[in-house]
């Protein structure tokens, strides 16, 4: 008996445990997890470092209490044109007390058409007359197609009304983890990523005195903000240089931390600027609130009575030695140049990013009048900047080849007659420039030249108010 009841009680203990394993029982045990939220509210900080190159390094501080063990943290108000493979996470509070098990970027934003397409097949109501009439919507390609009273509707069907919002649709971009958490204090957490929408550039006004010695030049960085996201009250850095960059490809921990930069002390500038890495670091020394679609302009530098100098340059081509002219080159222009130092001495001395520069000069009537912008690189201290403001009016170059022989196979002599013509009512001197290809020798010369660099030759004429002065002089190649 006790063999035959064994028997029969056995297979009942196998069936029953079987089905207590289908219906989840203790078999299966489910992974227990919290989930937490947090958006703008919980941030404490935000810096903001913008590059030239449409790219963006943001760092955030929020504080949050995590539940411990296993928790999924929403984390939302991010950037929409975040780049996820960048994202870098850290507990300030307990760095070894949060580990990162998963990552993930939740895109898929909420609007009015991706809520439609989620509820192909699926029941909603419509407003008409006042009453909620349920209608099925069966498709949203190219229109919406419904059914109603078991009769199918294209177009519109008017004010839908929806049961709620499927899980899988988010309002905002949104970063979520799957964390680890041994703490359950308060704790500062840090979300480091790059975004692009993000650029900036400078943009220099410059005044220039009466006399044309003197400029007063204001320089202003302008920021647009195309990243999707806001940063209130951020601390601003600007990156100025050319970052080599690869597409698409990013190490989140690493790019973080070369691009990262540290602190910078409080100081009465507008911005403090500092050396990092081959590039400069310009620093807002005060908080600023970035908004999403916006351009927003800052001072970056302002310096009065910068010396510089006008010069009058005419320049030549290679191409005039190679060939026989039979003909005079008439009407050619001759440039104004403005140049300065950027040094201490003339009240300068900071790196200066690249941009517009834009002179305007003051009239008789003491308005001031656009006169010329050019473009200026990364221009390190000490150096020189030269801006084109145009062409002269009152100063005419005309060209003619006097001769031109071949002496050898590999050989020629030319000669050149520049006509420099003055109207201007004051004397000026104008600096022609002439690139002479191939070895060359000059043989003769009207006026004396300086050797500037391999190929070119650089001459000072002057020339008296009204009058025309006239450059002569021979020069053998060799190609």
């Amino acid at each position: 008996m006790k063999i035959k009841l064994f028997l029969i009680i056995a297979p009942l203990a196998l069936a029953a445990a079987f089905l207590f394993t289908l219906n989840g029982g203790a078999a299966a045990p489910q992974e227990k997890r919290s989930e937490r939220a947090s958006n703008a509210d919980d941030q404490e900080a935000v810096s903001v470092t913008v590059y030239n190159s449409n790219l963006g390094l943001v760092k955030e501080t929020r504080r949050l209490t995590l539940p411990e063990g296993m928790t999924e943290l929403k984390f939302s108000d991010v950037a929409a044109q975040i780049m996820p493979q960048t994202v870098h996470i850290t507990s300030l509070t307990d760095p070894n007390g949060l580990d990162v098990l998963e990552q993930n970027y939740e895109y898929d934003l909420l609007s009015p058409q991706k809520l439609l397409d989620k509820f192909v097949g699926k029941e909603i109501k419509v407003l008409r007359d006042g009453a909620e009439v349920p209608i099925t919507i069966l498709s949203t390609n190219n229109g919406v197609i419904y059914r109603m009273d078991d009769r199918i509707f294209t177009d519109s069907p008017g004010k839908m009304i929806f049961p709620g919002l499927p899980e899988n649709l988010h309002p905002n971009p949104t970063l979520v983890w799957r964390l680890e958490n041994q703490t359950v204090r308060p704790q500062k957490i840090e979300a480091t990523y790059l975004t692009g929408g993000m650029t900036w550039k400078s943009d220099y006004v410059a005044i220039l005195d009466k006399e044309d010695q003197q400029i007063d030049l204001t320089g202003w960085v302008t920021l647009d903000n195309k990243s999707g996201a806001t940063y209130k009250n951020a601390k601003l850095k600007l990156v100025a240089g050319d970052v080599n960059r690869v597409i698409e490809q990013y190490g989140a921990l690493d790019a973080v931390r070369r691009l990262d930069a540290p602190e910078s002390k409080a100081a009465a500038a507008p911005f403090k600027e500092e050396s990092f890495f081959e590039y400069h670091l310009y620093s807002l020394q005060r908080p600023t609130t970035l908004k999403d679609n916006q351009t927003k302009q800052v001072t970056l530098l302002s310096a009065n009575q910068v010396p510089v100098k006008k010069r009058f340059l005419y320049y030549g081509a290679q191409h005039y030695y190679r060939t026989q002219y039979g003909m005079p080159i008439s009407n050619q222009k001759v440039g104004v140049y403005v140049e300065l130092a950027n040094t201490q001495e003339n009240h300068l001395g900071m790196p200066l990013p690249k941009g517009t520069l834009r002179v305007y000069k003051a009239d008789s009537d003491g308005s001031l009048q656009f006169i010329g912008e050019d473009q200026i690189d990364h221009t390190p201290k000490d150096e020189t900047i030269k801006i084109k403001m145009g062409d002269a009016f009152d100063l005419v170059a005309e060209r003619k080849q006097t001769d031109w022989k071949k002496i050898a196979w590999d050989t020629y002599e030319v000669a050149f007659e520049v006509s420099l013509r003055n109207h201007k009512d004051a004397p000026v001197t104008i600096n022609v420039i002439e690139p002479i290809p191939g070895d060359w020798e000059i043989l003769n010369s009207s006026h004396e030249y300086k050797k500037m660099e391999a190929h070119t030759v650089q001459f000072d004429v002057p020339v008296g108010k009204d009058k025309e002065v006239k450059l002569q002089y021979r020069v053998r190649v060799r190609f």
